[in-house]
């Protein structure tokens, strides 16, 4: 027997995107009894070295007026990247004195860590934001250092360029596609055919990524249909979720940007959009993810049995057919050839699986050269 409160995420599959700290996420999900599915959708590269020493140097060259930090594991790479070449202490002191403008407050964090000054952070953690702020000076003379993302932000430093400031940009970093890229179009399937209740992401990359993945595999529209019903995003923050806004996909965000915050988000949230209670023979049947509690009696139902159950639960007492169930079933994408639908074969198998494993045949009743339905 296991804890199945309204709290809990036993019986929740759970998708991570994240390539840093994927690990640590995980295992907090998992301590809230969540099943994890960790398919990182991109990766960060260091660039090569000689790039970074050479913007390092360019900032050196002559005094800062103004310090731009966009993420805290791009300073933190900085300052450490310096340090091996015994420029470390030479750069801090070149960049103590001088304003700091931080994109979010993991950045801010991470500025203040480093013992620079902090100055402001937008309440939006967006660029477009720290721009218009800078626009909004005399930057005629200033010189302006900024640390990339990844991302070589061309329209931002143009703008500062033509508003007249000297800009340096840190490019420290780069996204770049996954690691492992058959995994990653198995999470675009397994989201597809609902076998993921909830997936997570920590950077608008890791969206990105997952988007360009379904594209690739021609399976974006059916992926967004997926985000937009059943399957619920957590973004750990608005930046994070601005490319699923852009396509009009709701997110749930936590209040801070923090991994503990998102994983307490996701635990009231997913049982409450995905859990579903009926009664049905006069039993107590409780659908959470691919857990079945059957009045106190947990049960561990497969992903074919599992859809039938929730295609005759989105409306108990009528009767659907085989075709209707049929379409509920995941395709299979077991082979490299296009996708197809299981028969009416596999549905008798399902519902007979589905019976015997909760218990009970009477739970789901065969109703004669019709089909199938829950007896609520």
């Amino acid at each position: 027997m296991i804890d199945v409160g309204v709290r809990s995420l036993h019986g929740y599959t759970v998708a991570v995107t994240a390539d840093r700290r994927r690990a640590e996420l995980a295992s907090l999900l998992e301590r809230r009894g969540a099943r994890v599915v960790s398919a990182p959708t991109m990766q960060i590269r260091p660039l090569e070295e000689s790039a970074v020493s050479a913007a390092t140097q360019n900032c050196l060259r002559a005094p800062v007026d103004l310090l731009v930090v966009t993420t805290a594991i791009g300073l933190r790479s900085w300052l450490d990247a310096a340090d091996g070449w015994g420029l470390g202490e030479t750069l801090r002191a070149h960049l103590s004195a001088i304003e700091v403008v931080a994109r979010g407050p993991k950045a801010r964090g991470a500025v203040r860590a480093a013992g620079l000054r902090d100055g402001w952070t937008p309440a939006s953690e967006t660029m477009d934001e720290v721009t218009r702020r800078l626009l909004a000076r005399d930057l005629r003379g200033q010189r302006v250092v900024v640390q990339l993302h990844g991302e070589p932000l061309t329209a931002h430093l143009q703008a500062l360029r033509d508003a007249g400031a000297d800009v340096v940009d840190i490019p420290v970093y780069m996204w770049a596609p996954p690691p492992h890229a058959a995994r990653a179009t198995r999470l675009v399937n397994l989201v597809v055919s609902r076998q993921v209740d909830a997936i997570t992401f920590t950077s608008a990359p890791a969206v990105d990524g997952l988007l360009r993945i379904a594209r690739n595999a021609d399976r974006d529209d059916a992926l967004l249909d997926a985000l937009r019903t059943d399957v619920v995003p957590v973004c750990i923050g608005a930046v994070c979720a601005t490319p699923l806004a852009r396509i009009d996909v709701p997110t749930v965000q936590p209040a801070r940007a923090r991994l503990g915050d998102l994983v307490r988000t996701l635990a009231s949230e997913v049982p409450t959009r995905r859990a579903s209670t009926l009664r049905v023979a006069n039993r107590r049947l409780e659908i959470r993810g691919h857990l079945v509690v059957v009045d106190d009696r947990v049960v561990d139902v497969p992903p074919a049995p599992m859809a039938v159950l929730r295609a005759l639960a989105r409306q108990p007492g009528r009767v659907l057919d085989r075709d209707e169930l049929a379409r509920a079933l995941p395709a299979d994408h077991t082979s490299d050839e296009p996708a197809t639908r299981p028969g009416g074969h596999a549905i008798e198998m399902a519902v007979t699986r589905l019976r015997a494993l909760l218990g009970d045949r009477e739970l789901v009743q065969t109703v004669v050269k019709r089909g199938y339905r829950l007896p609520v």
